[in-house]
Protein backbone atom coordinates (compact mmCIF):
# COMPACT_ATOMS: atom_id res chain seq x y z
CA UNK A 1 0.00 0.00 0.00
CA UNK A 2 1.33 3.20 -1.06
CA UNK A 3 2.03 5.79 2.10
CA UNK A 4 1.49 9.54 1.37
CA UNK A 5 3.04 11.47 4.52
CA UNK A 6 2.82 14.86 5.23
CA UNK A 7 5.66 16.56 6.36
CA UNK A 8 6.15 20.24 7.95
CA UNK A 9 9.31 21.19 6.18
CA UNK A 10 10.65 23.22 9.02
CA UNK A 11 14.07 22.81 10.48
CA UNK A 12 15.68 23.02 13.52
CA UNK A 13 17.53 25.71 13.16
CA UNK A 14 14.20 27.85 11.20
CA UNK A 15 12.34 26.67 14.26
CA UNK A 16 13.52 25.12 17.17
CA UNK A 17 10.07 25.14 19.12
CA UNK A 18 8.66 22.72 16.77
CA UNK A 19 6.13 19.75 19.15
CA UNK A 20 4.53 16.71 17.54
CA UNK A 21 2.19 14.56 18.56
CA UNK A 22 2.30 10.86 17.10
CA UNK A 23 1.06 10.49 12.98
CA UNK A 24 -2.28 9.44 12.72
CA UNK A 25 -3.14 7.44 9.64
CA UNK A 26 -5.93 7.78 7.63
CA UNK A 27 -7.41 5.88 4.48
CA UNK A 28 -7.63 7.75 1.51
CA UNK A 29 -10.13 7.52 -1.63
CA UNK A 30 -8.54 4.91 -3.26
CA UNK A 31 -7.74 2.79 0.26
CA UNK A 32 -4.11 3.81 0.60
CA UNK A 33 -2.60 5.17 3.41
CA UNK A 34 -2.35 8.95 4.17
CA UNK A 35 0.14 9.61 7.46
CA UNK A 36 -1.00 12.83 8.54
CA UNK A 37 2.09 14.54 11.24
CA UNK A 38 -0.53 17.09 13.27
CA UNK A 39 -0.03 19.40 15.84
CA UNK A 40 3.13 20.93 15.53
CA UNK A 41 3.89 24.32 17.05
CA UNK A 42 5.69 26.27 14.92
CA UNK A 43 4.75 29.68 12.57
CA UNK A 44 4.99 28.35 8.88
CA UNK A 45 5.62 29.19 5.94
CA UNK A 46 2.62 30.19 3.70
CA UNK A 47 3.70 28.46 0.90
CA UNK A 48 4.27 25.06 3.06
CA UNK A 49 0.92 25.71 4.55
CA UNK A 50 -0.82 25.58 0.67
CA UNK A 51 1.94 22.00 -0.28
CA UNK A 52 0.36 20.38 3.01
CA UNK A 53 -2.90 21.54 2.11
CA UNK A 54 -2.25 20.17 -1.61
CA UNK A 55 -0.84 16.67 -0.98
CA UNK A 56 -4.22 16.05 1.56
CA UNK A 57 -7.03 17.16 -0.88
CA UNK A 58 -4.92 14.99 -3.97
CA UNK A 59 -5.15 11.87 -1.92
CA UNK A 60 -8.97 12.73 -0.99
CA UNK A 61 -8.38 13.72 2.44
CA UNK A 62 -9.96 16.54 4.10
CA UNK A 63 -8.64 20.00 5.64
CA UNK A 64 -9.97 22.21 8.18
CA UNK A 65 -8.85 26.06 6.70
CA UNK A 66 -9.84 29.90 6.28
CA UNK A 67 -11.93 30.94 4.09
CA UNK A 68 -13.04 34.46 3.37
CA UNK A 69 -16.11 33.53 5.48
CA UNK A 70 -15.94 31.24 8.78
CA UNK A 71 -13.53 28.86 9.26
CA UNK A 72 -14.19 25.61 6.71
CA UNK A 73 -14.20 21.58 5.85
CA UNK A 74 -12.80 21.27 2.37
CA UNK A 75 -12.07 18.59 -0.15
CA UNK A 76 -12.11 18.06 -3.41
CA UNK A 77 -15.05 18.97 -4.88
CA UNK A 78 -15.17 16.40 -7.82
CA UNK A 79 -14.46 13.55 -5.57
CA UNK A 80 -17.42 11.81 -4.18
CA UNK A 81 -15.84 9.54 -1.28
CA UNK A 82 -14.06 12.72 0.01
CA UNK A 83 -17.44 14.62 0.08
CA UNK A 84 -19.15 11.84 2.14
CA UNK A 85 -16.36 12.17 4.30
CA UNK A 86 -17.30 15.46 5.23
CA UNK A 87 -21.15 14.68 5.80
CA UNK A 88 -20.26 11.46 8.03
CA UNK A 89 -18.19 14.06 10.12
CA UNK A 90 -20.84 17.24 10.46
CA UNK A 91 -23.34 13.98 10.41
CA UNK A 92 -24.64 15.87 7.72
CA UNK A 93 -27.38 14.52 5.39
CA UNK A 94 -26.60 14.50 2.31
CA UNK A 95 -29.65 16.05 0.98
CA UNK A 96 -27.87 19.15 2.67
CA UNK A 97 -25.94 20.43 -0.20
CA UNK A 98 -22.66 21.94 1.10
CA UNK A 99 -20.94 25.26 -0.95
CA UNK A 100 -18.36 25.38 -3.62
CA UNK A 101 -15.27 27.91 -3.47
CA UNK A 102 -13.60 28.87 -6.88
CA UNK A 103 -11.03 30.97 -7.44
CA UNK A 104 -11.78 33.30 -11.11
CA UNK A 105 -14.89 34.07 -12.32
CA UNK A 106 -13.98 32.15 -15.63
CA UNK A 107 -13.89 28.89 -13.73
CA UNK A 108 -17.31 28.62 -13.11
CA UNK A 109 -18.06 28.14 -17.53
CA UNK A 110 -16.39 24.68 -16.16
CA UNK A 111 -18.68 23.40 -13.28
CA UNK A 112 -21.93 25.36 -14.63
CA UNK A 113 -23.82 25.17 -17.81
CA UNK A 114 -24.64 27.91 -19.73
CA UNK A 115 -23.94 30.64 -16.53
CA UNK A 116 -26.00 33.89 -17.26
CA UNK A 117 -23.11 35.71 -17.38
CA UNK A 118 -25.33 38.61 -16.01
CA UNK A 119 -23.95 37.36 -12.72
CA UNK A 120 -20.62 38.89 -12.41
CA UNK A 121 -22.26 42.26 -12.89
CA UNK A 122 -24.14 41.48 -9.52
CA UNK A 123 -21.25 40.40 -7.94
CA UNK A 124 -19.42 43.23 -8.36
CA UNK A 125 -22.21 45.08 -7.25
CA UNK A 126 -22.14 43.55 -3.38
CA UNK A 127 -20.33 44.46 -0.60
CA UNK A 128 -19.81 41.34 1.13
CA UNK A 129 -19.09 37.21 0.51
CA UNK A 130 -22.01 36.13 -1.55
CA UNK A 131 -22.39 32.22 -2.43
CA UNK A 132 -24.78 32.26 -5.81
CA UNK A 133 -27.34 29.14 -6.13
CA UNK A 134 -26.92 28.80 -10.04
CA UNK A 135 -28.91 25.70 -11.64
CA UNK A 136 -27.35 22.88 -14.03
CA UNK A 137 -23.82 21.95 -12.52
CA UNK A 138 -21.42 19.97 -14.32
CA UNK A 139 -18.35 17.80 -13.37
CA UNK A 140 -18.66 17.94 -9.40
CA UNK A 141 -19.46 14.71 -7.16
CA UNK A 142 -22.89 13.72 -7.39
CA UNK A 143 -23.22 13.70 -3.87
CA UNK A 144 -22.73 17.80 -4.02
CA UNK A 145 -24.99 18.57 -6.33
CA UNK A 146 -28.71 19.09 -5.18
CA UNK A 147 -31.49 16.90 -6.45
CA UNK A 148 -32.89 19.90 -8.75
CA UNK A 149 -29.16 19.63 -10.39
CA UNK A 150 -28.23 22.84 -8.92
CA UNK A 151 -25.17 23.90 -6.65
CA UNK A 152 -24.35 26.51 -4.52
CA UNK A 153 -20.55 28.33 -5.41
CA UNK A 154 -18.77 31.05 -4.12
CA UNK A 155 -15.83 32.95 -6.11
CA UNK A 156 -13.56 33.77 -3.44
CA UNK A 157 -11.21 36.51 -2.97
CA UNK A 158 -9.24 35.25 0.22
CA UNK A 159 -5.79 35.21 -0.11
CA UNK A 160 -5.25 31.39 1.04
CA UNK A 161 -8.36 29.87 -0.66
CA UNK A 162 -7.28 31.50 -4.19
CA UNK A 163 -4.00 30.82 -4.04
CA UNK A 164 -4.73 27.35 -3.02
CA UNK A 165 -7.68 26.86 -5.47
CA UNK A 166 -5.52 28.01 -8.34
CA UNK A 167 -2.55 25.74 -7.12
CA UNK A 168 -5.11 22.96 -7.01
CA UNK A 169 -6.10 23.30 -10.23
CA UNK A 170 -9.95 22.09 -9.42
CA UNK A 171 -12.93 23.44 -6.75
CA UNK A 172 -12.29 22.56 -2.77
CA UNK A 173 -15.59 22.29 -0.70
CA UNK A 174 -16.48 24.79 2.15
CA UNK A 175 -18.55 23.78 4.51
CA UNK A 176 -18.84 25.51 8.36
CA UNK A 177 -16.40 23.68 10.50
CA UNK A 178 -18.96 22.31 13.02
CA UNK A 179 -21.50 19.39 13.59
CA UNK A 180 -24.51 19.82 12.03
CA UNK A 181 -26.80 21.77 13.76
CA UNK A 182 -24.34 22.99 15.95
CA UNK A 183 -23.24 26.87 15.89
CA UNK A 184 -20.64 27.87 13.08
CA UNK A 185 -17.33 28.85 14.48
CA UNK A 186 -16.97 32.78 14.37
CA UNK A 187 -12.80 32.17 15.18
CA UNK A 188 -10.33 29.05 14.69
CA UNK A 189 -10.70 29.20 18.81
CA UNK A 190 -14.35 28.28 18.23
CA UNK A 191 -13.60 25.00 15.48
CA UNK A 192 -15.34 21.83 17.91
CA UNK A 193 -11.97 19.71 19.23
CA UNK A 194 -14.19 16.30 17.41
CA UNK A 195 -13.48 18.18 13.99
CA UNK A 196 -9.77 19.18 14.35
CA UNK A 197 -9.41 15.53 15.27
CA UNK A 198 -10.84 14.10 12.75
CA UNK A 199 -9.81 16.17 9.76
CA UNK A 200 -6.37 15.35 8.10
CA UNK A 201 -4.94 18.20 8.11
CA UNK A 202 -5.75 21.45 9.91
CA UNK A 203 -3.65 24.73 7.93
CA UNK A 204 -1.82 27.53 9.99
CA UNK A 205 -2.70 30.40 8.56
CA UNK A 206 -4.61 32.67 10.24
CA UNK A 207 -5.22 30.66 13.20
CA UNK A 208 -4.63 33.84 15.48
CA UNK A 209 -6.77 36.06 13.81
CA UNK A 210 -9.49 36.76 16.18
CA UNK A 211 -11.63 38.90 13.62
CA UNK A 212 -15.55 37.68 14.53
CA UNK A 213 -16.51 36.33 11.52
CA UNK A 214 -19.93 35.02 9.61
CA UNK A 215 -21.42 33.18 6.86
CA UNK A 216 -21.92 33.90 3.14
CA UNK A 217 -25.23 35.41 2.20
CA UNK A 218 -26.74 33.33 0.08
CA UNK A 219 -28.85 34.22 -3.31
CA UNK A 220 -30.24 31.66 -6.40
CA UNK A 221 -29.84 33.17 -9.62
CA UNK A 222 -32.26 32.07 -12.01
CA UNK A 223 -33.40 33.57 -15.28
CA UNK A 224 -31.32 36.60 -14.49
CA UNK A 225 -33.46 36.77 -11.62
CA UNK A 226 -32.07 36.95 -8.02
CA UNK A 227 -33.88 35.31 -5.02
CA UNK A 228 -32.01 36.39 -1.75
CA UNK A 229 -32.14 32.52 0.56
CA UNK A 230 -29.98 34.30 3.02
CA UNK A 231 -29.22 37.67 3.71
Amino acid sequence: MFAFKVRLWETASRCPAIVAQPARIKKNATGSSIQVVSNYICSMDFNTDVENSLSVLQAGGLILYPTDTIWGIGCDATNPEAVRKIYELKKRPETKSMIVLLADERDLLQYVANPDLAVFDYLDSVTRPTTVIYEHALGLADNLVNEDGSIAIRIVQETYCKHLIKRFRKPIVSTSANISGEPSPRTYGEVPAVIKDQVDYIVHYRRDDTTIAAPSSIVRWERGQVSVIRP
